[in-house]
């Protein structure tokens, strides 16, 4: 199948706008860049990528290596990579204010992900935006006290964070609400739609949990249930913008959605009880209020190495803060050379090289599979995704346009 072969549903939109693709190589920049500013936090979060400390580490990149740093993003040219400052707890950076400010100085986009805790205040975010942030992402696990304060180890999180969404876009910066969804906080999906609705989010990023750091010891949930989810939130995409976090194949959903039409996705798909709950629940908050109808966001089309890139709080470059595979470090080589030319980089860059189900797929140009869960589960990146459960068809790539 090719972009061409692509069937217009009945509202005449083509399958092809459904995935945003870069107007720009990925291979010469990137669209995303994180940068782990610290491992300080004062949190002990069950997921934590990073197994967060509370002290920051001796050697984190300093102010000035944190400049060039951003020296560095800035010399890929425009369009300019967004940045998220992450950690950690950024906040734990008593020179953040001014990184924010030196990375708008050089036309950046700054964003900002820090942690809730005492730090988080109302006059720090001010300062924040006064700097140049544009954005910030907090962290909403549960709908209830004892889920989310269960996830960060503190007692008392879940109120502060509700009333640090507020401050947040009472400052006028943008809300994204991020979650980390596992079979343990599984059955909270609906009421957690009904918490970042009420919140005023832009964005609700879904993280599908890739066991590495903490995470290890968290319950996954099974690929089918992982597939029930990408396609309720498809759903979900009408009334609120939603993305995902390591679960690429969501754009392979979204192209198979916009292929079907308005035809039932259950019976289209073979979709199971947890899709056909999540469905119930939607069509009951629809009932309840009055939700806004929005054309959906089209997830971008980005990957580990590919339009993305991470560098920790030592300046050690990765394909993503799940995939723990160095690459390179920004103390040594500039990051435009190590993201062009690292040969990992440069391997993830290419869907000929996948392994398995991902090799074969006719939407491996456009999905991928998470790299990160690959390695983590099976201890090789270009190893087919195991939360997928689509069997390919064969045929050609289904391909994109730019978006």
């Amino acid at each position: 199948m090719t972009e061409r072969d692509l069937p217009k549903p009945p509202d005449g939109r083509r399958a092809r706008t459904a995935v945003r693709r870069l107007r720009h190589d990925p291979s010469q920049r990137p669209f995303l860049v994180i940068w782990e500013v610290t491992r300080a936090c004062g949190l002990v979060c069950q997921h934590c990528r990073a197994d967060a400390q509370h002290e920051p580490h001796r050697l984190e990149l300093d102010t000035a290596e944190g400049r060039r740093l951003l020296d560095d993003i800035a010399a890929f040219g425009p369009p300019s990579p967004m940045i998220v400052l992450t950690g950690g707890d950024p906040f734990e950076r008593e020179d953040l204010a001014e990184l924010v400010s030196y990375g708008r100085s050089l036309g950046l986009s700054m964003a900002l992900a820090p942690s809730v805790t005492a730090r988080a205040t109302p006059e720090r975010f001010a300062t924040m935006a006064a700097a140049g942030a544009k954005a910030v992402s907090i962290s909403l696990d549960g709908a209830s006290p004892d889920t989310h304060d269960g996830f960060r180890g503190i007692q008392g999180v879940f109120a502060a964070t509700l009333d640090t969404c507020r401050t947040v876009t009472d400052l006028g910066l943008r809300l994204q609400i991020n979650t980390t969804v596992t079979a343990d906080n599984l059955g909270e999906l609906p009421d957690l739609l009904r918490r970042v609705l009420d919140l005023d989010a832009f964005l609700w990023s879904v993280f599908f949990l890739v066991p590495t750091g903490r995470g290890e010891e968290l319950a996954q949930l099974r690929p089918e249930v992982v597939e029930d989810v990408l396609h309720w939130l498809v759903d979900v995409g009408g009334h609120l913008a939603v993305k995902t976090t390591e679960a690429p194949h969501f754009r392979r959903v979204v192209l198979q959605r916009r292929q079907a039409g308005d035809q039932d996705p259950a019976a289209t798909f073979g979709l199971g009880e947890t899709y056909r709950w999540l469905r119930a629940e939607l069509d009951q908050l629809r009932a309840e209020r009055d939700l806004p109808v929005r054309t959906p966001r089209p997830p971008l089309d980005i990957n580990a190495g590919r339009g993305f890139v991470f560098i920790d709080h030592l300046g050690v470059v990765y394909p993503s803060g799940f995939l723990p595979v160095p690459v390179g470090s920004v103390r040594s080589t500039p990051l435009p050379e190590i993201y062009r030319d690292a040969p990992l980089l440069r391997s993830l860059r290419d869907p000929s090289e996948l392994l398995g189900r991902c090799g074969h797929c006719e939407f491996r140009a456009v999905c991928g599979g998470s790299r990160s869960r690959a390695y983590a589960t099976r201890g090789d990146a270009f190893a087919e995704e195991p939360d997928c459960v689509y069997q390919p068809r064969g045929g050609a790539l289904v391909g994109l346009g730019t978006g």
